[in-house]
């Protein structure tokens, strides 16, 4: 990505050596795709210094865009065409200002000619068209002051052509000539409708009509038919123009509403309600989806865009923050069930040693009990905690049984019962311990189906059943150990 930003940048800076004027919808376009490069590179900066935070143990905090070279060249650039622009504007303002007063002279001597009562036809004709070539020769005007000053200067020229009665030749040439190339203009008017980029067909017509003010009349009986059929022409390019931007509007109009819809979707989310990491990863998952959609929207209209925006960010900030408080609070939990287990281990550590048979044999039961009703803990304590608990309270029984393995003989011969041996009780252990990983394996196995599809419902019904069964057996064996202990 900062490959293609840089290239933006050096695209950005060819731009701003042509001229300024005439590059701006490139610029716009450059500008457009440069921040929302920048923004999606920084918002994943910010979710992975976030995911680093959250395992670590941490909540980010006052997070800061990194600096960005390429952002920092991006705008000064950006700042350089700008002035650039202004500079150019204005002296486009000045250029305009002159060339106003020069053709508001030139309609003055128009006027005076126009309105003369008595005038040497052949010397005001002459001088006439001599201010017709200066016009021509004259930029553009202030944009309000256009159509009055070309609409002065049509009307100083037929009143002059007709004040002053040139001869028919002279008048016929000029009107022919006019009539050329306003049929001129014309023909490429209507050749404008083939224009594909109807942007740039508006434009070349816009260049038309200027051209169009500058030529002088035709005939009086050909006026009106000719500028009706260069209004025509017009018309239709103009027609074409105003649909394909109520199409862009429409289609932008589109894109806010399932940007809305997106936003709203976001928002439904009860992520308030979740009270488990199967909950928090459907979640995750619907939300990377809806992301995913996000990013193949267009634009929405450019007065809601950056709105829009805000707030779609803002639903998801809310969501990973909440996000971040859960696995945070569950650290804390865990936090809690290992220091209770560590507390057991120590207190079956302080018992193991002690003689006192059936008083410690009971304390040490309690301790498993109690042992059950602790919660989880963090997976890379998991077995090291509960290997060192079992082989603690093993250790105690296994004393138990060799101190009182002569006296259980005999009562077990006395009443004539089938003794079960203590490598017996090791193995009920060890086929305990080998159930309660079965099941547990089980038990990720169903998350794993529930949360890739719903085609697995049949298998996740095997498996809940399994699971049963197990947890039946786990019992029976806790049981037969528990009445093994007793006896002892």
């Amino acid at each position: 990505m900062a490959n293609e930003k840089q290239s933006l940048v050096d695209e950005l800076k060819s731009l701003l050596e042509q001229n300024v004027t005439e590059v701006k919808d490139q610029v716009e376009n450059l500008k457009t795709q440069f921040y929302r490069q920048y923004h999606e590179e920084q918002a994943a900066l910010k979710k992975a210094a976030e995911e680093a935070a959250a395992a670590a143990g941490e909540v980010l905090e006052n997070w800061q865009p990194t600096l960005d070279e390429a952002e920092q060249r991006f705008r000064e650039l950006l700042n350089e065409y700008k002035a650039k622009r202004a500079e150019v504007a204005k002296q486009l303002e000045a250029e305009q200002a002159q060339n106003l007063l020069r053709k508001e002279n030139i309609l003055t001597q128009m006027k005076e000619m126009a309105e003369a009562e008595t005038a040497d036809v052949m010397d005001n004709l002459k001088k006439m068209r001599e201010l017709q070539a200066e016009w021509k020769t004259i930029g553009q005007v202030p944009a309000p002051k256009v159509h009055e000053i070309w609409k002065k200067y049509q009307q100083y020229q037929e009143q002059f052509y007709d004040l002053v009665k040139i001869n028919i030749e002279l008048r016929d040439l000029d009107f022919k000539k006019n009539l050329e190339m306003k049929t001129l203009l014309c023909e490429a008017a209507e050749k404008l409708k083939d224009n594909k980029n109807i942007v740039e067909a508006s434009r070349a017509l816009q260049q038309l009509h200027d051209e169009w003010a500058e030529i002088g009349p035709v005939a009086r009986e050909l006026r009106e038919d000719l500028w009706n059929r260069f209004k025509e022409a017009s018309s239709a390019i103009n027609k074409k123009h105003q649909a394909y931007f109520d199409e862009l509007h429409a289609k932008e109009a589109e894109n806010l509403e399932k940007k809305q819809a997106i936003i709203a979707k976001l928002k439904e989310i009860d992520f308030a309600s979740f009270k488990s990491n199967k909950q928090w990863d459907k979640a995750v998952e619907q939300v990377q989806e809806l992301q995913k959609e996000w990013r193949t929207i267009g634009f929405a209209p450019k007065k809601h865009n950056q709105a829009v925006y805000d707030e779609y960010r803002q639903a998801c900030e809310a969501f990973f923050k909440a996000k971040s408080t859960f696995y945070k609070d569950l650290r804390s939990v865990f936090s809690d069930n290992l220091a209770k287990k560590r507390a057991l281990i120590e207190k079956a550590e302080q018992l193991k040693n002690s003689d006192a048979w059936q008083e410690t044999s009971n304390a040490m039961i309690e301790l498993q009990k109690e042992w059950k009703t602790i919660g989880p803990v963090a997976r890379k304590y998991s077995d090291e905690l509960w290997k060192k608990f079992t082989d603690t309270c093993d250790e105690f029984f296994n004393k138990k049984r060799e101190a009182n393995k002569e006296a259980r003989s005999e009562r077990q011969r006395a009443r004539g019962e089938r003794v079960i041996a203590s490598g017996d009780r090791n193995k009920l252990v060890r086929m305990y311990e080998n159930l309660q990983q079965e099941i547990k394996t089980a038990e990720n196995n169903i998350l794993f189906f529930t949360g890739k599809s719903k085609s697995g419902n049949k298998l996740v019904d095997d498996l809940q059943k399994k699971i049963e069964s197990l947890k039946k057996q786990l019992q029976e064996l806790e049981n037969k150990i528990n009445e093994i202990d007793a006896a002892e």
